[in-house]
């Protein structure tokens, strides 16, 4: 495990545009499927980190809660499933189902995705205003594992009540850190 945070580069890049595979549904999912009115959380996330484990129940209580709250949300996996097989679309849907996502969970096999958002590491959380310009690209909040801070998503969350509420969101911000994409090579 590589403790790897988030690469910090300027906010307000427009969200790129992206079509991969969901694992849940099998079907073809688009930046435009996922694009909330409000807002668009895309969030690079694996099966097997454990910076990822330790978050993933708070993650997918935000997608219950704010997805009813017109931001759009969507998970995706870019890891080498040659490296890491438990990262395989196949595990990614058994793990999606099991934790009942409420958004998408699409496969980067290609890694373009990851690179064009200049995705790091798992989780990596990039939000979006409802103009598609990117305004949060932190962390969820400072628990990490063996840490002993309690999960609960206060800084992720108050970015997203700004954007629901229209409001600007500040702009410092602490990265989020977790294990290193898994490149092919």
């Amino acid at each position: 495990m590589s403790l790897t945070p988030t690469t910090q580069i300027p906010l307000g890049f427009s969200m790129h545009q992206f079509i991969l595979p969901d694992t849940i549904t099998n079907q073809m999912v688009s930046s435009y499927d996922v694009k909330g009115e409000k807002g668009t959380l895309v969030m690079f996330i694996c099966n097997h980190c454990p910076f990822v484990l330790h978050v993933i129940h708070e993650l997918v209580k935000i997608g219950y809660y704010y997805m009813n709250h017109g931001i759009g949300i969507v998970a995706i996996s870019s890891n080498d499933v040659v490296s890491h097989p438990q990262d395989h679309p196949d595990r990614m849907k058994e793990f999606a189902l099991s934790l009942k996502f409420p958004f998408p969970y699409l496969y980067d096999e290609t890694q373009v995705v990851a690179k064009v958002y200049d995705a790091a590491c798992t989780p990596d959380i990039n939000l979006f205003d409802a103009d598609g310009k990117c305004v949060y690209r932190g962390q969820l909040d400072g628990s990490r594992p063996g840490n002993d801070i309690p999960i609960d998503g206060k800084d992720l969350r108050s970015a997203l009540d700004l954007v629901v509420a229209g409001k600007k969101v500040p702009e410092d911000q602490t990265p989020s850190v977790g294990c290193n994409i898994k490149w092919k090579e």
